[in-house]
């Protein structure tokens, strides 16, 4: 079968298939009889495979495989393939001249005369391991060019006049686009775009690329005659003659719906993959926190019981109190450590001199980690200070000196040291340019591998025994450090110990501080009207009580809307102290609405938070959840100098 094409001024209907395939230099397109023996041979495949034509044609196309697909007879599988089914289509390993490998997608079309009768195989491959410019001319016979371009039929292989209107057109287009030759020949290319592309000339900004840089390619929406849409992969070369003379393009269009789907199957499926992991993230959480709370519940309720029983018996109690008083600490403890792994403690920054601070630490360190083991530690004579909450560094500095101890069952070394760093911007993963103290801490132990390393702060993985650690010491570093502006980066190699680097913020310091003046005695505060707001009754009853043993009289709300009509309707407290995660009206909203309509009221927001969302509650008086008595004596004082200096 030949191609039927429309008039050109300058070469003949063969003339003009030898330029359309002269111009496709992303491919190799040649020619097979039917035992496979190579019949004719391009630009392309020359390029590709480094056989000129004088050396390949009459062999046998096997030569371009692999010992291993030799072995296992797969050019005689493709040949028999494409023979029984019309094509054969597979990506894999090529061998050019020079032995070097490359990476090929194949495509074998039979090729029959009129009577069905098998005459050869059209062969186009593609290299996509890399594209060249090309080097060579197409040569082959007027007749063999028409039959490789119209036996291939996963391409659209055609070509464009220089205003875009179609001029030939083969059984590959026909089959993707829908067209006959006689219905689109002479016909403009842009109807294979959508509406929206063509508002947007894309058919002429694709010729014009292609005219003035010799190549045009792009992925995107394409029409068939029947209206539907096919996701296309589209190539446009510029065809010129010797003397430069622009002649019209030759079009490559293929059909990769089914790729794309798969591509958009797989990332659906790895968004999943994320959202398990997610949940299943969230489950050792919420597994690990009941495990330890409950523990903590036992203790302070198992306290509580007995020392109620033998209250009612007039027996010492204060023992079993004391001990569901630690309870609680511990569980304050935790509540502090998953706040530091979720970034939302609150730090009290200010700056620190790391050496002195891990001076200072000494003799705790040491009761920490026995006699087996030593600690050395190197420090320059001069290091900047650093900007960090000095009591969360030195629980940070603490955990990971246990941890360094807990990886030398038989003793060793930890060596702690601190170097300066300049850093520039992405020197360092998640750290801005800037001036940084690297404080590290080494141990001798066995070390880690990859797959631990990777997941060491992840929240309550341990490599512990059962009751020896809660997975959260990590996390909990990590989380300070970055609150604070800096990292925790943990390095190690098995067999050859850990290195624990907490990476600090060095601290502008424009002045030397004067020293602090002695803070006077405070005067004891007077008894106040307070309002407390708590959705938990628990909790509101708590406060309720340590506010009435300091002497105050208490107004209870248990929601925003409740203190709001209190205010409006009763007594005007001197102080309003509110928790903020509430349901309906959050503290900080509350406390807005109240100092609308009562501007002069003083207030106390209490939360565990140290960021609230969109900057709520700035500039108020804070208390820290979970709070004691003297924490909230403390705000109360500072709170009423405020009153005595109205």
């Amino acid at each position: 079968m030949t191609a039927q094409v429309a008039p050109l001024k300058t070469t003949s209907v063969e003339g003009r298939y030898r330029l359309l395939v002269d111009a496709i230099t992303d491919y190799a397109i040649y020619m097979l009889d039917t035992e496979g023996r190579v019949s004719s041979w391009n630009a392309g495949a020359q390029r590709f495979k480094g056989y000129t034509e004088s050396e390949i044609l009459g062999e046998h196309f096997s030569r371009f495989y692999t010992p291993e697909d030799l072995a296992a007879s797969i050019p005689t599988k493709a040949l028999s393939a494409a023979g029984a089914e019309g094509r054969f289509e597979a990506e894999g390993w090529r061998v050019r001249k020079d032995g070097e490998r490359f990476w090929a997608h194949v495509v074998i079309d039979a090729i029959r005369d009129q009577h069905g009768q098998l005459i050869g195989f059209a062969k186009i491959t593609r290299d996509l391991s890399e594209r060249k410019v090309a080097e060579d001319v197409l040569k082959k016979s007027e007749e063999q060019f028409s039959l490789l371009i119209q036996g291939v039929t996963d391409y659209a292989i055609y070509m464009l006049d220089p205003d875009g209107n179609v001029s030939s057109w083969n059984a590959g287009a026909q089959r993707i686009k829908g067209y006959g030759p006689d219905e689109i020949i002479g016909q403009h290319f842009s109807r294979f775009y959508t509406d929206e592309d063509r508002a947007k000339e894309l058919p002429r900004k694709a010729l014009e690329i292609a005219a003035n840089e010799g190549r045009f390619e792009k992925e995107g929406w394409r029409l068939r005659k029947d209206g539907t849409c096919f996701w296309a992969n589209v190539i446009i070369d510029a065809i010129y003659l010797a003397d430069g003379t622009l002649i019209g393009f030759a079009k490559v269009t293929r059909d990769i719906t089914e790729k794309r789907q798969a591509q958009q199957a797989l990332e659906q499926a790895q968004q999943e993959l994320f959202q398990a992991q997610k949940m299943e993230a969230v489950g050792q959480l919420t597994g690990g926190v009941a495990h330890d709370f409950n523990n903590l519940l036992m203790a302070i309720l198992g306290s509580l019981e007995i020392a109620r029983k033998r209250a009612l018996e007039g027996q010492n109690v204060v023992e079993l109190i004391d001990n569901a008083i630690i309870g609680a600490k511990r569980g304050a403890s935790l509540t502090q450590r998953l706040l530091a792994f979720s970034r939302k403690q609150d730090l009290k920054l200010e700056v620190v001199d790391a050496p002195a601070l891990v001076r200072e630490m000494a003799e705790l360190l040491q009761r920490s980690i026995g006699p087996s083991i030593e600690i050395s530690t190197t420090f320059p004579l001069s290091l900047p200070p650093v900007w960090s909450d000095p009591n969360q560094l030195e629980s940070a500095i603490l955990n990971l000196v246990v941890n360094a101890r807990d990886a030398m069952p038989d003793g060793g070394m930890i060596a702690i040291s601190a170097r300066k760093y300049v850093l520039e911007e992405k020197q360092v993963p998640d750290l801005r340019a800037g001036e940084y103290v690297c404080l590290s801490v080494k141990d001798e132990g066995q070390g880690m591998d990859a797959e631990t390393l990777d997941k060491a702060t992840t929240p309550f993985f341990t490599t512990k025994g059962v009751g020896k650690g809660t997975g959260l010491g990590l996390p909990m570093v990590q989380g300070v450090m970055a609150q604070s502006g800096g990292r925790l980066i943990m390095q190690s190699t098995p067999g050859q110990g850990t290195t624990a680097e907490l990476w600090l913020p060095v601290a502008e310091i424009t002045a030397k501080p004067e020293p602090a003046a002695e803070t006077p005695s405070r005067a004891p505060i007077p008894p106040l009207t307070v309002m407390a707001v708590d959705d938990d009754g628990l909790v509101l009853m708590n406060t309720v009580l340590m506010l009435e043993d300091l002497g105050h009289t208490v107004i209870e709300a248990n929601s925003g809307e409740e203190a709001l009509r209190l205010l409006e309707h009763g007594p005007l407290p001197d102080i309003l102290i509110t928790d903020h995660a509430m349901p309906h009206m959050t503290g900080a909203e509350l406390v807005r609405q109240a100092l609308e309509r009562h501007p002069a009221l003083h207030v106390v927001l209490a939360t565990g938070y140290a960021e609230l969302p969109g900057g709520e509650g700035a500039g108020l008086a804070r208390l820290s959840k979970p709070f004691s008595q003297k924490q909230l004596n403390e705000v109360l004082a500072a709170v009423s100098g405020l009153l005595t200096s109205r």
